[in-house]
């Protein structure tokens, strides 16, 4: 393993005590927590629907052979989706221009 260079340990200490970072890791988790919340409280209502109410979820729907089940959980899958694509689209507009603003400022 090679040893760490000494300008690029001076560059990571100036950037860990910045505000601007300390406040961009915050907000940055903040959001995913958010995010696992939703996806988190989604799956166990789902979860909870099939050990609970199974009348329920085997119950077709419109009359055909697909269910409530099948239904929810490829609508829980489009959601998964959408909440990375969310975080993604988040991470590239705002949380990476910060991090190239607080790059520029500390003469990176």
């Amino acid at each position: 393993m090679a040893a760490p260079d000494p300008a690029e340990s001076a560059l990571l200490a100036r950037i860990a005590v910045d505000p601007r970072y300390a406040a961009l890791v915050r907000d940055r988790q903040h959001f995913s927590w958010w995010l696992t919340a939703i996806t988190v409280a989604t799956y166990t209502a789902f979860i909870s629907l099939i050990a609970f109410d199974k009348p329920l979820m085997a119950r077709p729907v419109a009359g055909g052979a697909t269910s409530i089940a099948v239904v929810l959980g490829m609508a829980m899958l489009v959601g998964t989706v959408a909440i990375c694509a969310l975080h993604v689209w988040r991470a590239n507009r705002e949380y990476d221009a910060r991090l190239a603003e607080l790059l520029a400022g500390t003469n990176a």
